[in-house]
């Protein structure tokens, strides 16, 4: 419902600069909420014969009957005009009244040039708030949303007060059927084209929420994860190749730290240093978060850095240790999953969920400690990532079993 406002409007001559005498341009004030705009009417009047109360010109002749009359119409043209916005449901303001007598409808904004400022903005911004990564992932909308429209709407951009749930219902299918999109992928799209349609919803460029009825569902997927034997698999194969090898390693150091892709890309020698028990300790922030995330060192993680102290592009860059470029990575990570007859795909996420849980959970360390390591800011994410497994549910049931046992020895 349409609050109704109050107008007034109000005719005046305005004096221009440097006036002297003669004649002054009549000017209309439109007033609403105490909020004022003002348009010149195009007439003048003599100030000796204009009547400011009634807002109208004295006298009985034909040139000044005909003036009033133009005024009243003119008038009359405004108030129809508010008349016209309170039952479009529009919002009528002095400048909005003055826009509808003129003929000027809204400024028309399109769906393309809003996500092109946002990635303008969001890249100008890598490094400070944003990761490159998250940066990407918006590129990645913006040519899904083009793709979208033009098998859609056979168009490059849309109207943006035209987007309404039909839209939201089709693009989320369209990423479904046409770029067979999984589940928990498309909902992370949907996610940030959300982003999108709130940028617009708090300019006031839409009136309405299309996304008011729409619900997406992540789904449960089992996160791969190395065992203790595939660890060992992967730590004493020999590779023919030093690319390969140096790729194991720094797929090893992630599963030994927890560290992602983008953290241990940018981790430099100088994020060593010794922790509170003295021993080494990482520390540094998230990349993706920007959170602190502080790690000790285990034997294994301290070994894989040794072997890279004399490394020539590690020691020009104060780099840890030589990583290639994620594709790069992900490629060699398959070759070296076939060589080590590993059945699973391997990623610098499995080498993360990896430390969550054969590294840490599965040996006993608290889940509050792991999520401090992971850099988590709430340890809800750190329990998707660290889900107990089967053996740890064995190991633990073997010991009450001992333990009730011992109970029940006792009791005899």
């Amino acid at each position: 419902m349409v609050m109704k406002t109050k107008l007034s409007l109000l005719f005046y001559l305005k004096k221009p600069r440097n006036y002297q005498t003669g004649p002054m341009p009549i000017y209309l004030r439109i007033t609403v909420e105490s909020k004022r705009s003002e348009l010149a009417t195009g007439r003048e009047c003599d100030p000796k014969t204009w009547n400011t109360g009634a807002g109208r010109v004295l006298g009985n002749k034909e040139a000044v009957k005909s003036l009033n009359a133009y005024l009243g119409n003119l008038e009359q043209q405004f108030l129809d005009a508010h008349a016209s916005l309170i039952r479009q449901g529009e919002l009528a303001t002095a400048e909005s009244i003055k826009n509808k007598f003129l003929g000027i409808g809204p400024k028309q904004r399109m769906l393309m040039a809003v996500i092109v400022e946002h990635n303008r903005r969001m890249h100008s911004l890598v490094g400070q708030e944003y990761a490159i990564g998250t940066f990407k992932r918006y590129e990645v909308l913006r040519r899904h949303t083009e793709s979208f429209l033009k098998a859609n709407f056979n168009t490059t951009d849309f109207d943006i007060s035209r987007i309404d749930f039909a839209f939201i219902a089709d693009y989320e299918f369209h990423l479904r059927s046409v770029r067979k999109m999984g589940n928990n992928a498309v909902v992370k799209h949907m996610k940030m084209f959300r982003k999108i349609v709130n940028i617009c919803l708090g300019n006031g460029w839409m009136s309405l929420d299309p996304y008011l009825n729409f619900k997406g569902k992540f789904k449960k997927v089992d996160k791969a994860i190395l065992t203790k034997e595939e660890l060992c698999l992967l730590s004493e194969k020999e590779f023919a190749s030093d690319r390969l090898t140096q790729v194991r390693d720094t797929f090893l150091f992630c599963c030994y730290t927890g560290l992602a892709y983008s953290d241990i890309q940018s981790l430099e020698r100088s994020d060593i240093a010794r922790g509170i028990d003295g021993d080494q300790w990482i520390f540094t922030h998230r990349t993706k978060t920007n959170v602190k995330s502080h790690i000790p060192l285990l034997p294994e993680a301290l070994a894989i850095i040794a072997r890279y102290n004399d490394d020539p592009a590690c020691e020009s860059r104060g780099l840890v240790l030589p990583v290639p470029s994620n594709q790069k990575m992900n490629d060699y990570l398959k070759e070296i999953a076939v060589v080590c007859g590993i059945d699973k795909i391997l990623t610098s996420h499995v080498a993360r969920h990896t430390f969550a849980t054969t590294i840490t959970l599965q040996n006993g360390v608290p889940i509050e400690s792991v999520s401090k390591m992971l850099g988590h800011t709430n340890i809800r994410t750190t329990q998707i990532y660290a889900k107990i497994l089967d053996l740890k549910v064995s190991e633990d049931m073997q010991a009450l079993k001992g333990r009730l046992a011992s109970k029940t020895g006792a009791g005899r």
